[in-house]
């Protein structure tokens, strides 16, 4: 399984100050979507998410959203590996996503851009987690 990269999630109660904030910050324009009821701009390498509590606390969960080249590799090696995968791979806006706990306990999202960008072949996802 080849890591591509990791984006960092961030829960943000004013998502349109925040992305004003890491737009400038990094030098990237947000990508915006929306997923589960949870609003989400992923600017660089920073994933912020907004939205009503309930979703907001299942996010927190989720370490980190890990890139991966394609995630039925990824599920077939964290499998081999002990880890255990508790949702997907499912489509998202731009590829796929899975969630798996490690067996230290650690919850990651590992997504993937093998898609077509219209949720049906689908890689951002955020457990709802996107890289950018």
């Amino acid at each position: 399984m080849e890591i591509l990269g990791t984006t960092l999630r961030i829960c943000v109660d004013d998502l349109e100050a925040s992305v004003f904030f890491y737009e400038r910050l990094t030098g990237a324009k947000a990508l915006r979507f929306e997923r589960g009821g949870v609003s989400v701009a992923a600017v660089g390498f920073f994933l912020l998410m907004s939205g009503p509590e309930s979703e907001l606390e299942i996010l927190r969960k989720v370490t980190a959203t890990i890139a991966v080249r394609d995630v039925d590799e990824a599920h077939t090696t964290l499998t081999e590996v002990g880890a255990q995968v508790i949702a997907g791979p499912v489509p998202t806006p731009v590829g796929r996503n899975l969630i798996a706990v490690h067996p230290d306990g650690s919850v990651f999202e590992y997504v993937d851009r093998n898609g077509n960008g219209n949720g049906t072949g689908a890689g951002t996802g955020t457990g709802t987690g996107t890289t950018a």
